[in-house]
């Protein structure tokens, strides 16, 4: 091909690759971006992991969750589901979602569940917490508050220390809220449960603005507590750092009765 042409034919090349690119896309705003990070490290037996799923399911299709999700100036949050175990395993079931509505709440729990449930070796909870600001950085959304929720059965006893994956979290303006499960059943190989394990999330997990857990004392009762702990932080209702009871939250929510909380 003759010069000119050459010159020609690279002109055009660009010309429609700058068009084709344009300005970047706009990120559109919603209330908070929301990761629910649950353990399914290997202390859990396939009845409690299963339990602890459902517990996440039944709690994101509940209208309580649903009006709190319509509490904000918004209307919406972005959603993401993570389960964790080890240093190199994090498996996000559930990418970045817009959810509004009950529908939209709907499906998002109904994509959860089509995945299976699957339990790995050894616990990381500062991976965890890595792997989360690595999901909030591809983020197509944006938001004032974004926050870690980390359900989970025992301590951090791989990775780095979580001292460290928490302080960086937080340096980037980051929540971490905690759901200790507190476990009076023998982990699979026969060993008793860590003790005072909602002492070790007070003092090693949570944090930033607005932080807070909730304990589950036994997986039977997860449901509730997960329920109780999605209406606080979606809606952004203050209150102590350790809460003792999820009815403390359930009863005194005025979410229940259909009432939204003012902007801002």
């Amino acid at each position: 091909m003759p010069r000119p042409f050459r010159l020609v034919a690279l002109a055009v090349i660009v010309l429609v690759g700058l068009l084709s690119t344009g300005p970047a896309r706009a990120q559109m705003e919603v209330d908070l971006e929301l990761i629910l990070a649950a353990d399914v490290s290997g202390s859990m037996d396939e009845e409690e992991a299963a339990l602890q799923r459902r517990g996440y399911l039944e709690a994101l299709v509940n209208p309580r969750v649903v009006r709190a999700i319509q509490s904000g100036p918004h209307r919406r949050v972005a959603l993401t589901y993570l389960e964790w175990a080890g240093p190199h395993w994090q498996k996000p079931l559930v990418g970045w979602t817009l959810v509004h509505d009950a529908a939209s709440a709907r499906n998002f729990a109904s994509a959860i569940a089509e995945e299976p449930v699957v339990t790995e070796r050894r616990t990381s909870i500062s991976a965890a917490i890595d792997y989360s600001m690595m999901l909030f950085a591809k983020s197509p959304f944006k938001s004032k508050r974004r926050v870690i929720d980390i359900s989970g059965d025992g301590p951090n006893n791989r990775g780095r220390n979580v001292l460290l994956a928490r302080a960086e979290a937080l340096a980037q303006g980051v929540t971490i809220n905690g759901l200790p499960i507190v476990n009076d059943r023998p982990n699979p190989w026969g060993g008793p449960g860590p003790r005072n394990l909602d002492v070790y999330y007070q003092d090693n997990v949570i944090g930033g603005p607005g932080a807070f857990m909730i304990p589950a004392l036994t997986f039977r009762n997860f449901g509730q507590a997960i329920l109780a702990k999605l209406i606080r932080e979606i809606a952004g209702i203050d209150g102590p750092v350790h809460v003792q009871s999820a009815e403390d939250i359930l009863d005194g929510d005025d979410l229940a009765h259909g009432d939204t909380i003012p902007p801002g």
